[in-house]
């Protein structure tokens, strides 16, 4: 792919912005609030804080140190674990992203709906049809080349972010501290639980709003330079968290706890509509469709790219890795939009369905992400690529091990649908068998069959305890 063709540091930022910035912004002073006070959410940011800038030097290390590894948190999985593994990073990777879009698409029309009532919730007949036709609109304007639908990305993550500094000013300047300081430790609320509990339901929330700060090493092979994708990394994830803190902690001190946990969705457009009046609504309720156009062409980006390198690697069926003239991963672009376009069909008969699917396949990404802790404390602790360049690595180990820590901790605080995710990867057996026959290969080495048959074996009884209603 020539140079002009690929994507710069600016670019690969508004990516990963308009990856992370997508409905949740919009919605967190409610969800913080439900379940945690003004401290135990602070308590939450912290920790939040310092595994996300964690994760975020790691993967800034190691588009640094193994710059040949194209395919981020699949690649970083495959290479310190095995093509199996690295299989069930991609594989978890791309149904959390494409159904996260679905996710995206039912939110955008439901926002669009305070404007236009017909459309509802965003689940409704004439949003259903309307969301299919931006699917493969998105999937047209990506088949012009990665470059075209990333400037547009650019342009969609600034209109985002207009709203969201106003709202910002707003409650800068209507903050009091007698209402941030009411019930700092939730103690007149025995709903809320103990500190460790109310934190606990922080991490859930600040799971979903932080998904997409891997948006730049996984098209870290569309790159102009290497550099670049770390340095997009951590400054795009440092922003968003010190926006996202904003949000969250500066509200309460506007509304106490029990008022911001019954604000309806999008929680900010009403609680601006209740300082500065209606208009405020309209502005929030504008920005949370442009940021959902941008991360639903963002998510798209990323959907199609994962299935599309590892599949150059043989590790997804050779289907997925086609391109078009434009260097775009078409194949894998239309079979990702196949399965978005079923999902939304799903959601016209049975929210419920389309809940637990979103809840696996957002749970799912925890998976690439411990994973991607796990191989950058391998990496540093055996010293590959330290001989020349041997500078940090005692630091690199410590923040590896940090991420790794809290990659874990997510999957705990996910609860139940930490032990959902294993359907997910029984179900993407077959493919990785598929995969590895098309190149003549073994498919599972001696201790990936173990693995494999432990996967398969809990990911039906998984799914007989979520059929059987034992598990929801």
């Amino acid at each position: 792919m020539e140079k002009e063709n690929k994507l710069g540091l600016f670019s690969l930022i508004a990516l990963v912005i308009g990856s992370m910035i997508g409905g949740g912004a919009f919605s967190l002073p409610a969800d913080m609030s439900k379940g945690a006070s003004a401290g135990a959410i602070i308590i939450g940011w912290v920790i939040t804080g310092v595994g996300m800038i964690a994760l975020a030097f790691v993967y800034q290390n190691l588009a640094t140190r193994k710059p040949d590894l194209n395919g981020g948190v699949y690649s970083y999985a495959k290479a310190g674990f095995g093509e199996y593994m690295g299989f069930n990073s991609a594989w978890g990777y791309w149904l959390s992203a494409l159904i996260g879009n679905v996710s995206y698409l039912v939110m955008l029309f439901g926002a669009l709906g305070y404007f236009i009532p017909a459309f509802g919730q965003g689940n409704n007949i004439l949003s259903i049809v309307c969301a299919s036709i931006l699917v493969w609109a998105v999937q047209g304007l990506i088949s012009k080349g990665v470059q075209g639908a990333a400037l547009i990305n650019v342009v969609t993550t600034i209109g985002k972010l207009i709203p969201i500094f106003l709202f910002l000013i707003v409650i800068i300047i209507s903050f009091k501290v007698n209402i941030f300081t009411l019930d700092f430790w939730g103690k007149a609320n025995p709903s809320l639980g103990s500190v460790v509990q109310q934190v606990k339901s922080t991490m859930l929330v600040t799971l979903w709003v932080f998904i997409g700060i891997e948006g730049a090493v996984v098209v870290s092979g569309r790159a102009k330079k290497k550099s670049d994708v770390g340095k997009a990394t951590v400054m795009a994830l440092v922003g968003t968290l010190m926006i996202y803190i904003l949000i969250s902690v500066l509200s309460l001190g506007v509304m106490n706890q029990a008022g911001l946990s019954k604000l309806d969705t999008p929680s900010m457009a009403y609680l601006l509509e209740s300082i500065v009046g209606k208009w405020g609504a309209i502005i929030i309720n504008l920005g949370l469709v442009i940021s959902l156009l941008g991360a639903i062409l963002g998510w798209s980006l990323l959907a199609a790219e994962i299935p599309f390198v590892a599949a150059k690697d043989g590790v997804f069926p050779k289907i997925f890795s086609k391109q078009n003239k434009n260097a775009a991963p078409m194949n894998s672009l239309t079979l990702t939009n196949v399965v978005v376009q079923f999902s939304l069909i799903l959601t016209l008969f049975s929210n419920g369905t389309y809940q637990m699917l979103y809840s696996i396949a957002s749970a799912a990404i925890l998976i690439p992400y411990l994973f991607s802790g796990l191989y950058g404390w391998k990496l540093s602790a055996s010293g590959e690529t330290y001989d020349e360049n041997p500078d940090g690595r005692t630091k690199d180990i410590a923040i590896a091990v940090v991420s790794s820590i809290y990659a874990a901790w997510l999957v705990y605080a996910a609860g139940t649908q930490s032990i959902m995710i294993i359907i997910v990867y029984a179900v993407g057996i077959p493919f990785f068998i598929k995969a590895k026959k098309e190149k003549g290969e073994n498919v599972f080495l001696s201790y990936e069959k173990v693995i494999a048959a432990i996967i398969l074996v809990a990911g039906i009884i998984a799914l007989y305890m979520v059929l059987t209603g034992r598990l929801g």
